[in-house]
């Protein structure tokens, strides 16, 4: 355990030596035999296997031409052997991790920005991915995902490579992130950065070897891969389901052991709804903790969740750029502040006013960050850099502050805010109101054009859902006239949503 911990130490000079995924999962004596991956009621694949397989990754795409920095597309489900093909891709390449229910246009557009050597899709295949990389001559390679020696079906390419391991400062990853704009930007991550992001998260966590995650997160998603990285820079243990299935979490929860998770808010929301029906979970699980992260969690549900799983609830704040984690609640309870996304666990935070100047403690603006898990620049975008970076600091497009024991609060987000007659306001606050509501599961708010004040906001509600689980009974005229007396009772009156409307869901 000792050596897995001390893998990403700073030496004497202060140059953080950043090791890479392979070296994370290395035949470390204490670790060997110890589960590192499996699949809800599956066989856990060791420490020790999954360092061959790792190992074998690297060798087998040096043998097809494909080295150190070259982009490597991958498109596979859910489950452990995307785990495995995830970290044997980046120790030895870089991986781009594209979501499976892409269609062609939209793999396509994503490959002509990634540029990348070689498509790795299942044995099974991808017809959306395999079409768009051949109608780019991008060589399609068949991964058969098993127990075995790694095995692709591909062609070797005729080229000379930069082979062996990884080092820290390759890019292990490039993800797309919308962030603030409509199409997508390229996040390169270095081995260095995440390997620092998942230290982070381990120590925010507390997290050891006889730590469990149930990742419900995609893994070709920042969230997802990361709770897989801590997870193994604590020498623990990870489930890898199929994808996420609300119905069967309560089962994977006992049967895998699981000692945490962590997900989205939409998902802690039907996880919420899934384990009422399961009032003796709490007493047939190992669950210690309960992580969110990816997008504001409502204090409701967060109060909600912690009363049906009898667990400490951990909210934290992070973005792709960070690899991703910013800030995090701790386990202590002092050290959780109710509508706090908690104190810097990562890189250092800071608040910066419209000219880029930080402004005193208390005061709102926009969130930024620096430190050795965030990324340099975007991919190929200057234009983005250029709005992005104030010198050292990133910005994160976000809106808070910080208090005085250096918890941040999350106010808004600056492509969110919304400009009404020149009244400008976050959505959140609204949504806040409109989810204390007894009757009110899920609430999004969002402006709407308006041909004298610009913009006006709109709000769509979804109905909670009895206890036996039968459709909602509600009255949808009633239930939009007291929300409208909610809020105008709590704010102002120009923040006041119209028109309000009820949905199934969101």
């Amino acid at each position: 355990m000792d050596g897995l911990n001390s893998t990403l130490s700073t030496d004497r000079d202060g140059r953080e030596l950043g090791e890479t995924l392979s070296q994370w999962v290395g035949p470390f004596p204490d670790r060997g035999d110890a589960a590192a991956l499996l699949a809800p009621g599956g066989t856990p694949m060791t420490y020790a296997v999954l360092d061959l397989r790792i190992r074998e990754w690297v060798g087998v795409l040096n043998s097809l031409g494909v080295g150190r920095n070259d982009r490597v597309a991958l498109v596979l489900p859910d489950g452990p052997a995307t785990a495995v093909a995830s970290l044997g891709i980046a120790s030895a390449a870089t991986c781009a991790p594209l979501n499976p229910g892409f269609r062609r246009a939209e793999f396509e557009a994503h490959f002509q920005r990634i540029r990348p050597q070689a498509l790795v899709v299942s044995n099974d295949g991808n017809p959306g991915a395999m079409e768009a990389a051949r109608s780019q001559g991008i060589p399609v390679w068949k991964f058969c995902g098993r127990e075995g020696p790694i095995e692709v079906d591909g062609k070797p390419l005729s080229r000379r490579i930069d082979g062996g391991w990884a080092r820290p400062g390759d890019t292990a990853l490039l993800l797309p992130t919308s962030g603030t704009s409509a199409s997508p930007k390229y996040v390169p991550l270095t081995h260095r950065n995440v390997c620092f992001a998942a230290q982070g998260i381990r120590a925010a966590l507390e997290l050891s070897g006889a730590d469990r995650c149930l990742n419900v997160m995609p893994l070709f998603h920042i969230h997802g891969l990361s709770l897989l990285y801590a997870s193994l820079a604590a020498g623990g243990s990870v489930v890898c389901p199929p994808g996420f299935d609300a119905g069967s979490f309560p089962g994977w929860l006992r049967s895998s052991s699981a000692t945490w998770y962590s997900a989205a808010p939409s998902i802690h929301r039907m996880i919420l709804d899934a384990v009422r029906h399961h009032p003796d979970l709490p007493a047939t699980t190992e669950l210690r903790f309960v992580r969110s992260a990816s997008a504001p969690m409502p204090r409701p549900w967060i109060e909600e969740i912690e009363s049906e799983l009898g667990v400490p609830f951990i909210e934290a704040y992070g973005m792709t750029e960070a690899g991703p984690q910013i800030a995090s609640n701790r386990l202590s309870p002092h050290l959780r502040k109710p509508g706090s996304v908690g104190r810097a666990a990562g890189p250092e935070v800071t608040i910066l006013d419209d000219e880029g100047r930080p402004v005193a403690l208390g005061e709102t603006g926009e969130v930024a960050i620096r430190g050795v898990n965030v990324m340099s620049a975007y991919e190929d975008d200057p234009e983005a850099n250029r709005a992005a970076f104030v010198g050292e600091w990133l910005r994160t497009g976000d809106f808070g502050y910080l208090d005085s024991d250096g918890h941040l609060y999350i106010t808004g987000r600056r492509a969110d805010v919304i400009n009404r007659g020149g009244e400008k306001f976050s959505p959140l606050e609204i949504e806040e109101v409109l989810r204390e509501h007894p009757g009110v599961a899920e609430a999004v708010a969002f402006s709407t054009p308006h041909p004298v004040l610009g913009q006006h906001v709109a709000a769509v509600v979804v109905p909670r859902r009895s206890a036996a689980d039968n459709p909602p009974e509600v009255n949808p005229a009633r239930l939009i006239q007291e929300l409208r007396e909610r809020v105008t009772a709590r704010l102002a009156a120009f923040k006041a949503p119209h028109p309000i409307l009820v949905a199934g869901e969101i």
